[in-house]
């Protein structure tokens, strides 16, 4: 019998007897429960009290918009809204009479001085990607939902139109809003102790060493950071190839000669790493995509791992320079020698809510916003004389 497939994202259970005697040895610790992508809309347990709205800053055109909102949440809603410091400090909206008859309404905090991570029930961001990208840095473990507006430059990831915000707000806190849970890098950089056993490289075969090469004993966690786009290692101010050793899961993966590495999460496949030459890869598949930049080699293609596995990279011993790394294009530092960068992926996605679902929205996206496979039209033959003329 033929058994239809339903309609779901993620691929069908596989099938663990193979032939009528072999079979995957049972593990009772891989068992896991995936929900399927496609059945993920958000529901509140309890009613949401507490919204932060980002704003692009630097942008006078989205002052109108940014009051409106606060205006309709403090006034019709009756949340607690929650803003930057120097977005309610901004010039223009100190000398703005409304603003200020529900100004002091507001809850200001500063980045960096200020944890809110416990108390905000909803993001809701005003601009382009960037504003998702500045919301994930402020939430290091769970995130809340982020409703993001079409205000900005881009907006890849900013599905909702501001024309219609009341309409599309009411939706969300009534719940049942399709998610797309964005996967986030969990990067740490360890300072001054990673050794390379040199003694194990006349072992090396096909790039790939023993796990016991490794000595990066008592290291110092100079940073730990949840990253949504990517990570970016280059060669900073330098005018030598950068050249750094890629290990996957303790093992030497290969060394990248060139201008640098982008490691990507698929929501940062549309990024950085699709101008560097890699595919654009749907939010919900569960990958790592490690792209070169500039490689000094015809041969290196960009790859894609596994969700799973622990990427590091370090200066390699025989490097002319330093290296440079940013994540998510801030907090830009120098890598040395004995250093070494750590990522995998973290537990904490970014629950993006979605227009209208995860699948329409993102294909959507690519063709607004990346003229995705955009071409002028073939025409078609007039008659089949034209093509037998043709043929010939």
């Amino acid at each position: 019998t033929c058994r239809r497939r339903g309609h779901f994202l993620h691929g069908p259970y596989p099938a663990t007897h193979f032939g009528p005697k072999a079979c995957v040895l049972p593990n009772p610790t891989s068992v896991m429960h995936i929900q399927d992508p496609a059945s993920q809309r958000l529901t509140w347990s309890k009613p949401p009290l507490n919204v932060l709205v980002i704003r692009k800053i630097r942008d006078e055109t989205l002052l109108e918009p940014f009051k409106e909102l606060c205006r309709f949440l403090v006034e019709e809603k009756h949340l607690m809204v929650y803003v930057e410091k120097k977005v309610v400090d901004d010039g223009s909206l100190m000398r703005d009479d409304s603003f200020s008859a529900f100004r002091n309404q507001l809850c200001t905090f500063r980045e960096g001085f200020d944890d809110i991570s416990d108390c905000i029930d909803l993001i809701i961001c005003l601009g382009g990607d960037g504003t998702l990208l500045y919301a994930s840095s402020l939430f290091q473990g769970s995130v809340p939902p982020v409703m993001a507006f079409h205000l900005g430059s881009l907006g890849f990831l900013t599905p909702f139109k501001f024309e219609s915000f009341r309409t599309e707000v009411d939706k969300v806190f009534e719940g049942n809003a399709a998610i797309i849970l964005r996967s986030r890098l969990k990067v740490k950089v360890v300072k001054g102790t990673f050794q390379r056993n040199e003694q194990l490289l006349s072992a090396q075969e096909n790039g790939i060493l023993p796990h016991n090469h490794i000595n990066n004993e008592a290291g110092k966690i100079t940073l730990q950071l949840q990253v949504l786009n990517e990570v970016v290692v280059d060669r900073g101010p330098s005018s030598y190839l950068s050249n750094v050793d890629l290990y996957l899961d303790g093992r030497l993966i290969t060394s990248v000669q060139g201008d640098g590495v982008i490691v990507s999460t698929p929501t940062g496949s549309t990024a950085y790493a699709a101008a560097a030459g890699a595919s654009m890869i749907h939010p919900n598949v569960p990958a790592i995509m490690v792209t070169p930049i500039c490689p000094h080699s015809l041969s290196f293609r960009p790859i894609v791992v596994p969700a799973g596995v622990e990427l590091m990279i370090t200066l390699s011993p025989d490097a002319r320079n330093t290296a440079w790394v940013s994540f998510d294009g801030r907090k830009r530092q120098e890598i040395q020698h004995g250093d070494s960068i750590k990522i995998t992926t973290s537990c904490f996605p970014v629950p993006s809510i979605c227009c209208h679902d995860l699948v329409y929205d993102w294909f959507d996206s690519l063709a607004q916003c990346l003229h995705w496979n955009v071409r002028k039209k073939q025409t078609r033959l007039t008659d089949a004389s034209d093509s037998s003329e043709t043929e010939n």
